[in-house]
């Protein structure tokens, strides 16, 4: 199949690209830490299998949801990330925890507590993480005192305490340079700390899981990281793109020109339900002289800033993928490309 025979709007990798950055970021983790990507990235299974054949261990999923999904397509070693809470969730979690090795993340007593009864009641022994808030200032424990109580509580409860995870999202797009270091480093001491204390009060913390695409250069100054989450490394977007240079944009989105006014715009067949607009207006990618204005839920309206360029209705436009995670998320399949033509249809999550 060439691009020409595909139906639009699509969702395009560049499969050169794609298999560049798992092979900088696979030798990045080759000893020491280990990779454990984010599977919310792609949300694509058989690229989770290429992560893992390149040295991953697992997968980290934001929901509950992307875990069973990974599960059912026979791949585990998972750590969900986001908290699970309320009774039709965690009883989700056990089940899931009693078929595959499935850890989850807790910030609070109470969810702990509630996690714990059901797991006795399902006669299960999940693994838990207490969830250190670092400085994002989004989820987790405080650091030091309160996560040490947490992790005393979840082995009242009966259940596996398995380690620690703080996530540092506020440094992963500052630019590069000494403030960026310094909040790093800030926010693992906070970690490594809190590290210290479990142990000295008799707990083995065998997991500390940390990490963004745009720290993952700087993991190395804390060798104590067990595991790392960076997952936009392996599609790559042009808004990640502009504070993390070591990863090559891979995702675009087809569309086709349905309009053209004159030489002042032209409108393609894609807009906010194929391309995420939450982070900025996307770019053109395949033509030069083009530039997105807008995007509305069905159209993309592009000015011609370039009145020579010749594009007319029928013709295709490729589009970057500004924010990879959100645009993956309106796709039920990527078209694999190299060299102009499709060489894999990849199925997402649904």
């Amino acid at each position: 199949m060439k691009v020409s025979e595909i139906d639009t709007p699509a969702l395009l990798l560049d499969l050169d690209a794609m298999e560049r950055n798992l092979e900088k970021m696979a030798r990045f983790f080759s000893g020491g830490t280990r990779l454990r990507p984010h599977y919310k990235n792609h949300k694509c299974p058989e690229l989770a299998r290429r992560q893992i054949a390149r040295g991953a261990i697992g997968l980290t999923c934001a929901t509950l949801s992307e875990a069973e999904a990974l599960v059912a397509n026979d791949i585990d070693h998972i750590l969900i990330s986001s908290e699970i809470a309320g009774a039709p969730r965690i009883r989700r979690f056990i089940q899931l925890a009693r078929s595959a090795d499935v850890m989850a993340v807790v910030d609070n007593p109470d969810t702990a507590a509630a996690i714990g009864t059901a797991a006795r009641n399902a006669r299960c022994r999940p693994g838990l993480l207490v969830n250190v808030n670092v400085g994002q200032n989004r989820t987790g424990a405080k650091p030091g005192v309160p996560a040490l109580d947490l992790a005393r509580r979840i082995a009242e409860e009966g259940m596996k305490f398995r380690g620690l995870m703080g996530y540092e999202g506020h440094v992963a797009h500052m630019p590069e340079g000494a403030e960026k270091i310094s909040a790093y480093d800030l926010a693992m001491r906070a970690l490594m700390n809190t590290k210290r204390l479990l142990e000295e009060n008799g707990f083995t913390v065998g997991i500390v899981s940390t990490g963004g695409t745009g720290t993952y250069h700087l993991s190395r100054r804390f060798p104590e990281i067990t595991e790392f989450q960076a997952g936009s490394y392996l599609l790559m977007d042009t808004d990640y793109k502009r504070t993390c240079e070591d990863f090559e944009p891979a995702l675009s989105v087809l569309g086709t020109v349905i309009s053209r006014t004159g030489n002042e715009r032209v409108v393609i067949d894609a807009g906010l339900k194929s391309i995420s607009g939450e982070h900025g207006v996307p770019l053109v990618k395949s033509v030069e002289g083009l530039k997105l204005r807008k995007l509305n839920a069905e159209h993309g309206i592009i000015d011609i800033v370039d009145p020579g360029v010749q594009v007319q209705p029928g013709d295709t436009i490729e589009v970057w993928a500004h924010y990879s995670d959100a645009t993956v998320n309106l796709h039920d399949r990527i078209y694999g490309m190299r060299n102009g033509v499709v060489e894999e249809i990849l199925k997402l999550q649904g």
